[in-house]
């Protein structure tokens, strides 16, 4: 069992304060995978005080220098990338494959994107005698989740070094591996000392120190909804910049021209990747009420055709959920839309068949579903589809804005005709036709699936504060 005992603070691998540990728990064997120490304010102190007095050096770094830190970064990076992939498949469950090409890609994605961004960034504009600049924020606190656990560190990380900041990361207590190899990396690239540091810990006794640190000049949250309240209320008194990406229920409005089997097919094997553990899944399918019918006996036949398993398995192409807490709570969603009358096609409460032991969940497809029904209304987080039928396309419309939630939405039809619906879709990011993910496209949501962008140019600035400078250029 990996040990991973200290803290990264100020250059230099740490113990605890006060000595406390946490198994990390293999979700498909639900044993002991590493143990990590668990840390405190005392912890938190120490490490914003060395991003404080890191941050007077290291925002005055010239742009050179930091894109070849980054660039360094990137190269031990790609030297350990079979370790990282292999951390995420141990410690939250994704399969081998979608580790190695998505979960731990999307660090090196994130960081080629930023070095890009930060080659052809201008920090200076001139208005007239006023000169505008943009200036990094200071010390971010960074608190992370399980699900995508290298792709949520590394989209707040390295914009926030390329812009000039210092950085406090708490990593996911249920999935802190692939943060150990990172200021691992970090470490071996240079990283100047106090620029990174990395405390484990869980949200009471670390998440709400930083977020509430008085020397931390922004936090940004990725997680759910009910903690993002917590950490925009601890943030409150000290008014800091706070970023929130947090819950969805993303529409997914199959319109009448799309093409049924190939929409539907893919909107549950959107549903069921990383075994529905992602927070822009496609959850909410709107179909035409007249190919209800249809659309269901498509949907059967893909959730059928995924094959749960051993995450380490060359053929399982969905693993286990995290932990039991998740497995409980989408068993007991699942029975949820069993009372309420929603029509069970495929999946249900249990285990796979063959399946014993590891928190696995059956892919679940129900029908029939109204837009008050409980799997139609809560972010259930596991590999559970609600299917809709709709009368009008302007049903649809309305069904897939009565949420409180609008991170993403997904429209798939002719393409004039599906532009024109997404336009209408109060989210913060559609995806049409199946388009996938662009590292240059801002990334967050509207009403409470948060505030603040993340990716790309965008994400870049919230890192920013701006300057006027006024009277700088004057004759």
């Amino acid at each position: 069992m990996k040990e991973c005992l200290k803290f990264y603070i100020n250059g230099e691998w740490v113990d605890p304060a006060e000595p406390k540990t946490l198994d990390v728990i293999n979700p498909a064997t639900e044993e002991p995978c590493a143990k990590i120490s668990i840390g405190s304010k005392k912890d938190v102190d120490k490490a914003v005080a060395a991003a404080k007095k890191a941050f007077d050096s290291y925002s005055q770094m010239s742009v050179d220098d930091r894109i070849a830190l980054l660039t360094k970064i990137t190269e031990v990076y790609q030297s350990r990338y079979g370790e990282i992939a292999e951390a995420i498949t141990m410690e939250m469950g994704a399969p081998a494959k979608l580790a190695q090409m998505a979960q731990a890609a999307m660090g090196v994605a994130h960081l080629g994107t930023t070095i890009q961004i930060l080659k052809d960034y201008k920090f200076e504009e001139q208005r007239g005698t006023t000169t505008l600049r943009k200036e990094p924020i200071g010390v971010c606190g960074f608190i992370t989740p399980w699900n995508w656990p290298m792709n949520q560190i590394m989209c707040k990380v390295a914009p926030a070094l390329a812009a000039g900041c210092t950085i406090v990361l708490k990593p996911s207590e249920e999935a802190p591996l692939d943060a150990y190899i990172l200021a691992e990396i970090f470490d071996a690239a240079g990283v100047p000392k106090g620029v990174f540091n990395l405390v484990n810990g869980d949200g009471p006794g670390v998440g709400s120190a930083i977020s509430s640190h008085p020397d931390v000049d922004m936090v940004s949250f990725t997680g759910s909804t009910r903690a993002g309240i917590l950490v925009a209320k601890a943030a409150a008194d000290t008014v800091k910049r706070v970023a929130q990406e947090l819950g969805g229920k993303s529409p997914n409005i199959i319109l009448d021209d799309a093409d049924l089997k190939t929409a539907v097919t893919g909107g549950v094997l959107g549903v069921m990747q990383n075994s529905g553990q992602s927070c822009n899944a496609p959850t909410r399918m709107l179909v035409p009420a007249g190919k209800h019918d249809e659309a269901l006996k498509i949907a059967k036949a893909a959730a059928e055709s995924v094959k749960v398993g051993d995450p380490n398995a060359e053929d399982t192409t969905m693993g286990p959920v995290v932990n039991e807490v998740q497995y409980n709570k989408i068993q007991g969603l699942i029975q949820k839309g069993i009372d309420e009358g929603a029509t069970l096609v495929t999946g249900g409460t249990g285990r796979p068949d063959g399946l014993n032991k590891g928190f696995y969940v059956r892919p679940t497809v129900f029908g029939g579903v109204t837009n008050d029904m409980t799997v139609a209304r809560e972010e259930i987080f596991g590999p559970v589809l609600a299917i809709m039928p709709y009368k009008s396309e302007e049903e649809a419309i309305r069904i897939a804005n009565d949420t409180v939630y609008g991170l993403s939405g997904y429209v798939q039809g002719e393409p004039a005709h599906a532009n024109k619906v997404a336009a209408q879709i109060r989210a913060g990011q559609i995806h049409v036709n199946g388009a996938g993910p662009d590292l240059n496209a801002p990334f967050g949501g509207y009403k409470q699936s948060g505030n603040g962008r993340e990716w790309g140019p965008l994400g870049f600035e919230e890192y920013l504060e701006t300057k006027a400078v006024l009277g700088a250029n004057a004759a």
